[in-house]
């Protein structure tokens, strides 16, 4: 993938792109109806999926109702929280308003979605009337599955947080680094498979690790994995090795070794793996198991832990007029992150679009780009594009970065990901922000 620069950003992410970012004037087209009204989509979540969808569509039909459903005010990007763990981003500068998208005419509702009837296609918020659709659009991100570790509760995540929803978690994380005396233990513990992006825990044990080196030498970082392999795994290797050698241990399971968690202790902060492995943290970031967000289960999307869709355009199989879109979806080969929700929003709004104003509907078309920072201008990359292959969402092409890549390479790809950053926020928030 090519380096690229702001002017380079539509044509990377595909759609809308900065140019939509300006502020928009009076929408002259004569409204579409469903019926007699018209037509209406309502949206749940408010991330990178769910955003860029409500200003996608607002700006390609704005005769089509567009309402968001999203229970934050402002939203924190879990896409980037492992930079503001390592000190080269802000907790600020993750955080966006909705009112870009109020500006443009989506009506965002600032409320939590409780309920769906999909008979009387009706949403019911808490504190609020039943918001009626045409077509409804879920994009409600994760839920942990508290049960999964022994000792392992939502309580528990305030004294061993998980960091894994950003906001008051990643600054809680931050925050224990910071206060803890040269010397400690951190431990990381990422989940069993499959969960919100894949090779964020390694992402964010090179942040910890980077911290660590720079401001609390004595200290280590002690990873409990319970899979044998994890995305990226030579790069990661290859940066602990050579960026952070002495401070990293990595303990994946075996056919021998289990690492997955056997129990948790959050008062004494005590960690016991399957294989036996005890553990005493100073700091504990615990990532738990993971499931769709609860309102898609209360829809009757989910089948198991997630959400089944139709691979050509991402509509539920298990809910009429209803699409799912995101980490929520059981996405075939795409791996669950934010590029991938951008670009499943994308081909949710041609789909709609042609069934709601006859627009030409295309094939849709998927991509996915998943950036790792390594260190002080280095950054990996791993992604493909995809597209329906026999009822699923197939891979057609892939590419990973190298490992020995020179720190050109590894700049350049850093100086990609925060492009794509400040594009991706233009599409979901219809804000402008500043590269780094």
């Amino acid at each position: 993938m090519p380096t690229f620069n702001r002017r380079d950003l539509g044509k990377l992410l595909g759609g809308t792109g900065l140019a939509a970012v300006l502020p928009s004037g009076a929408f002259g087209q004569a409204p579409k109806t469903v019926g007699n009204a018209r037509a209406k989509v309502v949206i749940i979540g408010g991330g990178a999926g769910g955003g860029t969808l409500a200003h996608v569509l607002r700006r390609g039909s704005p005769e089509i109702d567009v309402t968001l459903i999203e229970e934050q005010a402002q939203y924190t990007t879990c896409f980037f929280s492992n930079l503001y763990i390592g000190g080269f981003r802000t907790l600020d500068s993750l955080t966006h308003s909705y009112g870009g998208l109020a500006a443009i005419g989506v009506n965002v509702v600032n409320a939590r979605a409780i309920g769906v009837d999909t008979a009387k296609k009706e949403v019911r918020v808490q504190g609020g009337q039943p918001i009626a659709y045409d077509k409804l659009v879920i994009s409600p991100g994760i839920d942990f599955k508290w049960a999964a570790i022994p000792g392992y509760t939502q309580e528990a995540s305030l004294l061993m947080p998980h960091a894994y929803k950003a906001g008051i978690q990643t600054k809680l994380l931050k925050d224990q680094l910071v206060a803890m005396p040269d010397g400690g233990t951190v431990v990381l513990a990422p989940p069993q498979n499959p969960y919100r992006c894949p090779p964020g825990p390694y992402e964010r044990a090179c942040m910890i690790a980077h911290y660590l080196k720079t401001e609390k030498p004595k200290s280590k970082l002690v990873i409990i994995d319970p899979k044998k392999a994890f995305s990226k795994q030579a790069l990661f290797m290859e940066a602990f090795n050579d960026l952070y050698k002495g401070i990293v241990e990595v303990n994946i399971s075996t056919d021998i070794d289990d690492q997955a968690i056997k129990s948790v202790d959050a008062k004494t902060m005590q960690i016991e793996t399957k294989a036996g492995l005890k553990i005493k943290a100073a700091v504990a970031n615990i990532i738990p198991p993971q499931q769709a967000g609860e309102i898609a289960k209360l829809a009757g999307c989910t089948d198991g832990d997630w959400c089944p869709i139709n691979a050509e355009n991402f509509a539920s199989t298990k809910a009429t007029d209803v699409y799912v879109i995101g980490d929520a979806s059981i996405a075939g080969e795409m791996p669950k992150s934010a590029f991938s929700a951008n670009s499943q929003a994308k081909a949710v709004s041609n789909d709609l679009e042609a069934i709601l104003t006859g627009k030409p509907k295309y094939p849709a078309r998927y991509r996915n780009t998943c950036w790792s920072m390594l260190g002080p201008a280095s950054s990996v990359k791993i992604g493909a594009n995809y597209g329906a292959r026999e009822g699923k969402v197939a891979a057609l092409a892939t590419f990973i970065s190298k490992t020995g890549e020179d720190g050109v390479t590894r700049e350049k790809s850093l100086k990609e990901s925060n492009g794509w950053y400040a594009g991706i926020v233009a599409e979901a928030f219809n804000k402008r922000v500043d590269t780094i």
